[in-house]
């Protein structure tokens, strides 16, 4: 199987209770996510994709979920890390169109909805904390 790393962003409004996700065309509503790429850290293809996403800049805080797949008809094996960021500056905008559908702002429950595989949902996310360090 081949390995595939991605990271995803969690972006929330703590004010309305709400975290921003996005409409892929390929694969429907998702945090703004994407493939890590050769010479990348986790990190920075989390910040990159949600430029790209979104056309957000944002700064990550800690990591808030790991999640591990097998995805035996694509033969991939899949690593997803999940960061909380914060929003830096910009407008949601969607930049690809060929690629993203819409971008919304969705309440807890509509999100735990769309993203079943975080035990404890959204909430387990905002309570979740894990060290990472880049060793070079």
């Amino acid at each position: 199987m081949k390995r595939v790393d991605v990271a995803y962003a969690f972006i929330f409004n703590e004010i309305e209770q709400k975290d921003l996700m996005v409409k892929n065309k390929s694969s429907g509503w998702s945090l703004p996510d994407g493939a890590v790429e050769k010479g990348e850290t986790f990190e920075q293809a989390a910040m990159r994709e949600s430029k790209e996403e979104t056309n957000l800049i944002i700064k990550t805080e800690h990591i808030v979920a790991i999640n591990e797949a097998f995805f035996e008809n694509k033969g991939h094996h899949a690593l997803f890390i999940t960061y909380k960021a914060k929003i830096v500056k910009g407008a949601i905008q969607i930049i690809h169109k060929d690629e993203v559908d819409d971008i919304k702002w969705m309440d807890i429950n509509t999100a735990n909805q769309l993203m079943p595989y975080h035990d404890g949902g959204v909430e387990s996310l905002l309570e979740s904390s894990a060290p990472y360090t880049f060793q070079g």
